[in-house]
């Protein structure tokens, strides 16, 4: 009895050890789907998700077959000079808009600011093509309908994906359709070449500036659209509020046209990239110590050498 009581007792422990770690498992197993899933559809700001990740894919696939071969080609034939000329050039014409948005926000100065860089860079830049009002300190200053919207009371609106365009709101999508219809080459020539002509230019060339980035993107997210969207959504705040309780954001080199290198995007995604990896000035080399001067009589340190602001892009991006 005592052997069959002690060979009953020593097999039910080993049964519960082994089942535990399976129940365990299965449990967390559970958990973790449903937090996933939770994640995936329960996001307040994206009630349009399964439209926007389907229209997400199809951008990316449009991109991965036509615009990103087509863009590494342009940036490889295209010269450096000559593709920031382009990106000068359309943004000129974007400053246009950008002021037109900013004296509708009631924002007079940056309105005078916008109409002083458009001036100069029409006249002395050949068409924008140079950038010579960076030069004189007037930043550009992005303005756009769908932040003057938002300045007039327009409340958030959901995340919105739009075909080809990609990142947006509802709100937002709405300004880029008057953006689109009120585009300065549509009041500048009936030639319909011309016109689908520059807009393809401007898409190829905006794509080529974005493939350093786009590629950092597909490197460190582990979900490309929800690191889209909530960087997106994030940055699109930070504006809205700037519009509102401050006017436009602060002008300054991280706007300047002409002064990004090959590698940045024109987007506020890679400005903040590149915006956090500063150039550190040299240290003042130490005074050489000669037997008539000892270091008990060594003169002072010398001051730190101030770094100029066109010294470099990563030093210029550091300066307020």
């Amino acid at each position: 009895m005592e052997r069959i009581l002690s060979s009953g007792l020593s097999v039910q422990p080993a049964q519960a050890a082994s089942g535990r770690p399976l129940k365990y498992a299965a449990i967390g197993l559970a958990l973790a789907t449903s937090l996933l899933a939770g994640c995936a559809t329960n996001n307040p700001q994206d009630p349009l998700e399964p439209y926007n990740r389907a229209m997400f894919k199809i951008n990316q696939n449009v991109d991965k077959a036509v615009l990103k071969p087509v863009a590494t080609g342009y940036k490889d034939v295209v010269p450096i000079p000559m593709r920031k000329g382009v990106t000068n050039f359309f943004g000129n014409l974007g400053d246009v808009w950008s002021m037109a948005n900013d004296f509708a926000q009631g924002h007079v100065v940056e309105g005078l600011n916008g109409f002083m860089r458009v001036g100069v860079n029409t006249v002395f830049g050949v068409l924008g093509v140079l950038d010579i009002s960076s030069e004189m300190g007037l930043y550009k200053q992005p303005n756009d309908f769908g932040l003057t919207l938002a300045r007039y009371g327009i409340g958030s609106s959901p995340y919105f994906v739009i075909p080809l365009l990609g990142p947006s709101t509802i709100r937002d999508a709405a300004g880029t359709g008057v953006a689109i219809f009120y585009a300065p080459f549509n009041y500048t020539t009936n030639n319909a070449a011309v016109r689908n002509s520059a807009a393809v230019l401007q898409l190829v060339n905006t794509r080529a500036n974005m493939l350093s980035t786009t590629a950092l993107l597909e490197q460190i997210a582990l979900d490309p659209y929800v690191f889209t969207r909530d960087a997106f959504m994030q940055q699109r705040k930070s504006q809205v509020k700037a519009v509102r309780s401050e006017g436009i954001l602060s002008p300054g080199p991280l706007d300047s046209g002409g002064n990004y290198s090959d590698a940045d995007a024109a987007g506020d995604v890679s400005d903040t990239m590149d915006s956090g990896a500063q150039a550190q000035p040299a240290p003042a080399p130490a005074p050489a110590i000669s037997p008539a001067n000892t270091p008990q009589q060594a003169p002072s340190s010398p001051a730190a050498p101030s770094v100029s602001p066109t010294a470099s892009p990563a030093a210029s991006a550091a300066r307020p």
